[in-house]
């Protein structure tokens, strides 16, 4: 639960309407072909088949605001300044919007490179 509090009281929204509010809004950005699992355990996870609905989104509070950390897999030869800054305003807005809380910072972990005609799987 993500839980800020304010002049009014305290707002909790759940951690997963965040993972796939900023999830769905990364998948949408140019150059992006996947998100990339976080960490070890999410890999296996994937790997062994379950769903995984955080794979690769880190959603995490403190007293000012939101903090995302996002890793994703980048079509080859696209600038990626451009889809990591364009990451950092759409999700920063997206989640303004949606939910009212502000986004003190998102972090943009480029973690693979894929060609064009490869899938996020990298299996041509």
């Amino acid at each position: 639960m993500i839980k800020l509090e304010n002049a009014w009281g305290t707002i909790s929204i759940s951690q997963r309407y965040f993972t796939k509010l900023v999830a769905h809004v990364v998948s949408s950005c140019y150059g992006v072909a996947d998100l990339e699992a976080r960490s070890p355990a999410q890999e296996l996870k994937t790997f062994v088949g379950g769903s995984v609905p955080d794979k690769g989104i880190r959603v995490w509070s403190d007293h000012e605001g939101l903090f995302v950390d996002v890793h994703i897999a980048v079509t080859y030869g696209v600038n990626i300044a451009a889809i990591s800054q364009s990451i950092v305003e759409k999700v920063g807005y997206e989640v303004e919007r949606a939910a009212g809380l502000p986004v003190k910072k998102v972090h943009v972990y480029v973690d693979k490179l894929v060609k064009a005609s490869q899938d996020a799987s990298g299996l041509d």
